[in-house]
């Protein structure tokens, strides 16, 4: 696997096309290709920030932005612990780093953003299979550090099952499922990094194992690849606090 990163200018509330950026420093993309795009300059491009200022109150906006919430006053640090979109990450996504003075939010349809590139690179470069992952950094329950997590993604099979194939041994799998968007997108963070590297995009390349769709998830499929709250692994500790809505 190569990981290519591509260097920008500083991207501020001023830039509104995601994809005028994305043309201004791609010039050529191979095909079987995967391209990361960080969720921040998304939210910018499409004017999800909101300006820092003694009017901003960003205690209710985290609880507004939340699916469901866990008081700040729970916290050790101060911090609201939420569930967006799915994911289990502090402060709905919210960042101030590389804002500029805004509070930059999640994108409004990360789905639709990732759909979108997807289809102008097609359109633009001529080529068959290449995927997209909108990106965001996460921490890890019990672990130092944040990793990268794909908030969306199109354009290639998510899940690669080992269900009922054998391991070294031949014994069957049962539950084992690979989650390709969640590996490249940590992979692709780890190059594109959290400072000021000013790089909020990679090219993804030699990634065989990865299985290219010629059309968008679907509902379904992306409805396949959450799992509620009741019946995840770690539902004795989703359901054992009380969330707030």
């Amino acid at each position: 696997m190569k990981i290519k990163t591509i260097k920008t200018h500083k991207i501020t509330y001023r830039d509104k096309d995601i994809l005028s950026i994305i043309d201004k420093y791609i010039n050529k993309l191979p095909d079987n290709s995967i391209m990361a795009v960080t969720s921040k300059i998304i939210s910018i491009c499409e004017g999800s920030v909101i300006k820092i200022d003694k009017k901003t109150n960003k205690d209710k906006l985290i609880k507004q932005e939340a699916d469901r919430y866990i008081p700040k006053e729970k916290s050790k640090y101060g911090f609201y612990l939420t569930l967006k979109n799915n994911v289990l990450i502090p402060s709905s996504g919210i960042d101030e780093s590389n804002g500029d003075g805004y509070y930059i939010l999640w994108p409004r349809n990360p789905q639709k953003s990732a759909n979108n590139i997807r289809k102008y690179l097609i359109d633009k470069f001529h080529i068959k299979n290449i995927g997209v992952i909108i990106t965001d950094s996460k921490t890890t329950p019990l672990r130092w550090g944040t990793t990268g997590i794909s908030i969306a993604n199109c354009g290639f099979m998510v899940l690669n099952s080992y269900v009922s194939k054998p391991d070294i041994f031949g014994k069957k799998l049962e539950v084992t499922k690979a989650n390709i968007a969640d590996g490249l997108a940590a992979a692709a963070v780890l190059e594109m990094g959290e400072g000021k590297e000013q790089t909020p995009i990679a090219i993804i390349e030699d990634i065989k194992y990865v299985k290219f769709q010629k059309q968008n998830p679907s509902k379904k499929e992306l409805k396949s690849l959450n799992i509620s709250i009741e019946d995840d692994l770690y539902a004795s500790l989703l359901t054992g606090v009380k969330w707030k809505r």
